[in-house]
């Protein structure tokens, strides 16, 4: 009853729901514009998003390091130092696997706990590769402070069977390709999560495995915009609609609409802004051109780090470059200092934009 993936199905083709996947698909089928991307240009893409996927996934777990440094260990140019930067490096290093060898990935209990187990290849912990041994809760803190549970997952002794039992229904409703593998897939990484798999990393692996499972089923934008990323700009929503699609999940009568039309629109938003980054290599905007409309558009400041995530199709040396040299004619300004600096449009410029319109009138 828990797992009957035919119903949890059918009982999420809900208007909302349809639509939010055809907004998907729609998005995806904009993707054929790659083909017309300069290698390099995609080599860019995937680095960055390799990047920001890996220090997201892993922040949202308040696992961090400098950006220097998360430069330099996605890129494997340099060795861990610290627990936070071993777990980084885990996670570099399975996010590779999934992007250059999806196709060849099953999905079954076996690969699952291999996985895991290269997420933990440079900690040495021993329960890497290895279900959990102890049951365990998701708790939150009450308004009083205490530690309150709010979920309690498959327990240890049943987890093995549980995960056998979501890789069966997700090949089979695979196989019989009745709905949409969007949404299989994001139901499986419902479940998962839910079963909370092993002792550490149950989000990070959720993560992974969501991108495995997109791959996989054509749906390849996290290779060049970070899901992560959104995620984590959106991680309070996240655990909400974790929280609301839960209740009632060990009976098999929860809602998986919650979690379902959240991550569509994390897919689809990471859709769109590929389409904006190849439709600014289409027009063959320079990077100075790009990076005006950038400040145009954005509503406060943006530190570098911000900048360069947003526009993929500039270089770092190139973004600071034009910076300065916005900076220099008083169309930017730098605010903050040291890493708290960010940079924002001259308000001058805007106010006298704004008159010049109202003198020309409607033209």
């Amino acid at each position: 009853m828990q797992f009957d993936y035919e119903n949890i199905l059918r009982k999420l083709m809900t208007p909302e729901i349809v639509s939010a996947l055809g907004v998907v698909k729609q998005r995806q089928g904009e993707q054929r514009l790659l083909s017309g991307t300069r290698p390099e240009t995609l080599s860019r893409l995937c680095d960055r998003a390799k990047i920001q996927s890996t220090g997201a996934s892993n922040r949202i777990e308040n696992i961090s390091t400098t950006d220097k440094r998360l430069r330099e260990l996605v890129r494997d140019e340099a060795q861990p130092r610290t627990r936070d930067e071993r777990e980084i490096a885990g996670y570099r290093y399975v996010l590779d696997i999934i992007h250059t060898q999806h196709d060849d990935i099953p999905i079954t209990p076996n690969v699952i706990l291999q996985l895991h187990r290269d997420l933990f290849r440079y900690t040495g912990i021993s329960f890497a590769g290895k279900f959990k041994d102890s049951d365990n809760v998701i708790a939150e803190r009450s308004e009083t402070g205490k530690l309150v549970a709010r979920f309690r997952p498959t327990s240890a002794a049943a987890t093995p069977f549980a995960i056998e039992r979501i890789c069966e229904e997700y090949r089979r409703q695979i196989a019989r390709a009745t709905f949409d593998p969007l949404l299989t897939s994001l139901v499986f990484a419902f479940d998962f999560v839910s079963i909370h798999p092993f002792n550490d990393g149950n989000g990070r692996m959720s993560r992974l495995i969501t991108l495995l499972l997109m791959y996989r089923n054509g749906y390849t934008v996290g290779k060049y915009v970070s899901v992560e990323s959104e995620i984590e700009a959106t991680k309070e929503t996240y655990y909400e609609v974790l929280a609301a699609s839960s209740v009632g999940w060990s009976e098999g009568k929860n809602d998986y609409g919650p979690f379902v039309v959240y991550m569509l629109g994390v897919i689809s938003a990471c859709y769109e802004k590929l389409s904006a980054h190849l439709e600014t290599l289409l027009r063959a905007e320079t990077g100075e051109d790009s990076l005006r409309r950038y400040f145009n558009s954005l509503p406060g400041s943006a530190s570098k780090r911000e900048i360069l995530e947003d526009n993929p199709t500039v270089s770092q040396r190139t973004t600071e470059r034009i910076l300065q040299k916005l900076q220099a004619e008083g169309f930017i300004e730098k605010v903050g200092a040291a890493r708290a600096t960010r940079y924002r449009k001259v308000k001058q410029r805007e106010d006298e934009a704004s008159t010049e319109g109202r003198a020309g009138g409607r033209g």
